[in-house]
């Protein structure tokens, strides 16, 4: 494959065949070195194809191979005669991360971090198919949550007015229609309202250990020795469900609207089609049930602190921070060739960096421009980072979104293999409790690149930029 070296830290795959726009990859040349033979840059050429596209297929430097696109990956199609592709937004539909920030300093509660994780493993649900600890919703409650997102959980004291400012899109798209989503996947979601699931989602207490920008992190609300949780988790069996349904509608309608691709995992329908709406508005009610999700695991967290360290909400002072998707699709103005334009970004494994002054931003964020929440590995480090205007000149206001996997899960369990990996956790000062060791070995740290080379990329790039770092010691895992 033939890489044009734009200048540091930017690649490109040069326009051929069927791509309708170059490739783009954010990488250091180690990363690209690695990345050579990975069939994932195969996949940004692929994306290139999309009808519709416009500037670049973009990459991310926590770039890994997906399902069409790969993860990491960034396409924006033109919103009249372009295509959505489930491929581009994946089968957790608005998997994303939530940090809350507390009163407490790490030093207040040392002696306590084992019972803290106890009680939090007891009191949030997590594993394949976990539920139980929200009461199973009815079907007529289950829709309310599809269509009204965070605005569910306030209106049932879960959640404070205040919150839906510190959340993507106000932790709800209007679009979402709770008819476009089938019964199947309404009983799969039914009892999974505040649950973290499987995989690579989890739960993280950490502390602020590192401060690069304080008038930021002041704004924020964030300050050194701080202790912090972390969520990461989606839509669960709703989204997942909502996928392989529309997966399905896709493809049928990708082959009598003559739309022909390199790869049938990037079965697209025009955005203006019966099919392409009805997938939009099941995908925007998916994220809903998501957002609504991470808020009841909020709330949950908030339970388990306040019971395991004996506090009140007072002192505990459980506050979120913000809430951002990586899994979606959704409707922007960009500049293209000197024009506002419609576009429907689709981002997969790519976050949101909307840089300082943007309309979208809630009014007190927006001086700053937009938080960014990038996950490590769970024994390394997370990092806030914020948007900067020029991402809204490269990539479409988009910058990664975790460490990204450098081993799969077959290959990570084959090299935890004779390794205590819990001990080896506990003496890099992390406590983790999970519902298995096979997941632990799924998620071992070495199974990803670290975290801190991906964010440095993106700064270099004055994409976004670095404003605090987290450091885990206690992780919830399924």
């Amino acid at each position: 494959m033939e890489l044009k070296h734009i200048r540091d830290y930017l690649w490109e795959i040069p326009r051929h065949g069927a791509m309708r726009v170059p490739g783009r990859i954010y990488a250091s040349k180690s990363m690209l070195d690695e990345l050579r033979n990975d069939p994932a840059l195969n996949q940004v050429e692929n994306v290139a194809c999309l009808p519709g596209i416009v500037g670049y297929s973009l990459a991310m430097p926590d770039i890994h191979w997906g399902y069409g696109f790969p993860i990491g990956g960034v396409a924006a199609i033109d919103a009249e005669h372009g295509v959505i592709s489930p491929g581009g937004v994946g089968y957790d539909i608005n998997c994303g991360v939530r940090l809350v920030r507390t009163r407490l300093r790490r030093a207040d509660i040392e002696q306590d971090i084992e019972r803290l994780a106890d009680r939090l493993f007891e009191t949030i649900p997590a594993g394949v198919g976990s539920h139980g600890a929200i009461p199973s919703l009815g079907i007529t409650e289950l829709k309310k949550v599809v269509r009204d997102g965070v605005g569910w959980a306030v209106a049932n004291g879960y959640a404070q007015p205040a919150d839906v400012e510190r959340i993507e899109e106000g932790g709800r798209l209007a679009s979402a229609d709770p008819e476009a989503v089938s019964g199947q996947a309404y009983q799969r979601g039914q009892k999974q309202l505040g649950t973290l699931g499987s995989g690579n989602h989890f739960l993280e207490c950490g502390e602020v250990d590192q401060i690069y920008r304080p008038d930021e992190a002041g704004a924020l609300g964030l300050e050194l020795g701080q202790v912090t949780v972390l969520i990461h988790t989606g839509s669960r069996g709703l989204g997942h469900q909502t996928c392989d349904d529309y997966l399905k509608v896709i493809d049928k309608a990708a082959d009598r609207y003559g739309i022909r691709l390199p790869d049938r995992q990037l079965a697209a329908a025009p955005i203006q089609s019966p099919e392409g709406q009805a997938y939009l508005a099941a995908m925007a009610a998916a994220a809903n049930f998501a957002w609504c999700n991470r808020q009841m695991i909020t709330h949950l967290a908030e339970q388990a602190f306040m019971q395991a360290l004996h506090l009140g909400p007072r002192e505990l002072g459980f506050a979120l921070v913000y809430d951002v998707c990586h899994n979606i699709a959704k409707f922007e103005e960009h500049l293209v060739d000197g024009a506002q334009t419609r576009l429907c970004v689709h981002r997969k494994g790519a976050t949101r960096a909307f840089g300082p002054g943007h309309p979208a931003l809630a009014r007190s964020l927006r001086p700053l421009g937009q938080p960014v929440l990038i996950p490590g590995d769970m024994g390394r480090y997370s990092f806030v980072l914020i948007g900067l205007e020029h991402a809204m000149r490269e990539t479409f206001g988009s910058t990664c979104h975790g460490a990204g996997r450098v081993l799969s899960r077959h290959q990570a369990k084959k090299a935890a293999r004779g390794r205590d990996l819990v001990a080896e956790l506990a003496r890099a000062g992390v406590v983790i409790r999970a519902t298995s060791r096979a997941t632990i070995a799924e998620e071992m740290p070495m199974a990803y690149k670290n975290v801190a080379d991906v964010v440095e990329v993106m700064e270099a790039a004055a994409v976004s930029r670095k404003v605090a770092r987290l450091k885990p010691f206690a992780v919830i895992k399924g």
